[in-house]
């Protein structure tokens, strides 16, 4: 009897270690099961944004003077593509101010690239206002490289002016909007006073100048009645 008391106690005695040590293995067993799995390192990660922003409002400065604002809904940052690379993907607008931080400037598209800081693409509905001189661009794709402050495309581009309408396949323009060359053009231009002959004006290529800084040259004045010259391919 005795014997039987002290075989049971044992078997008790020699049961509670082994209980311990299944309780003290269960967590580590646990933790290893819900460890969520891990995927191979990414070595090439130039297609994948380092930043990705939403509801985007930002100030771009020169020199320490405020002269941009971006507005836009989503912003990419692409830092290890060659040059470095900026994506608004469901569209941007642009604002520039001059010297008395006055809008004097307005673009808009569906959807923009910034290449290394200075090169712009404009896809989409891209429109231009230029206020200071009363000038509009329309097109489907617009370039805009501020290191040299040029303005350009390779497909059809609509450009009003106060005074000209013009339409091209070809056009490039500088950065205040001065200077146009446009080829396989069509469209208008006034005639110059007491002339019954068209100005003589090529339907393949177009140039004109304005040396004045704030408006374009008037060929007359806004009294004399004009004529509208059409130019067609």
């Amino acid at each position: 009897m005795e014997s039987g008391i002290i075989r049971n106690a044992w078997k008790r005695g020699a049961g509670l270690p082994l209980c311990l040590f299944l309780l003290g293995i269960s967590p580590l067993v646990g933790c290893g099961s819900d460890a969520p799995p891990m995927g191979h390192a990414i070595k090439n990660r130039d297609s994948i944004p380092v930043m990705i922003t939403h509801g985007v409002s930002k100030l771009v400065t020169d020199s320490g003077i405020m002269r941009y604002k971006i507005i836009a809904e989503e912003w990419r940052v692409y830092d290890k593509t060659n040059p470095q690379r900026q994506e608004f993907p469901k569209g941007m607008v642009m604002q520039r101010f001059n010297n008395n931080f006055n809008v004097n400037l307005y673009v808009t598209a569906d959807t923009a690239y910034c290449y290394g800081q200075n090169l712009w693409e404009l896809r989409g509905r891209v429109f231009i206002r230029d206020f200071e001189r009363g000038t509009t661009i329309r097109s489907e794709e617009l370039f805009w490289d501020m290191s040299k402050h040029e303005i350009y495309s390779n497909v059809f581009t609509h450009v009003i002016t106060p005074d000209r309408e013009l339409k091209g396949y070809w056009f490039r323009s500088n950065e205040a909007f001065t200077k146009f060359h446009i080829k396989q053009s069509s469209g208008y231009m006034p005639m110059p006073e007491n002339s019954t002959q068209p100005v003589p004006q090529s339907s393949s290529n177009t140039d004109f100048e304005s040396e004045n800084p704030d408006t374009l040259p008037r060929l007359h004045s806004n009294t004399t009645p004009r004529r509208k010259l059409h130019i067609s391919n």
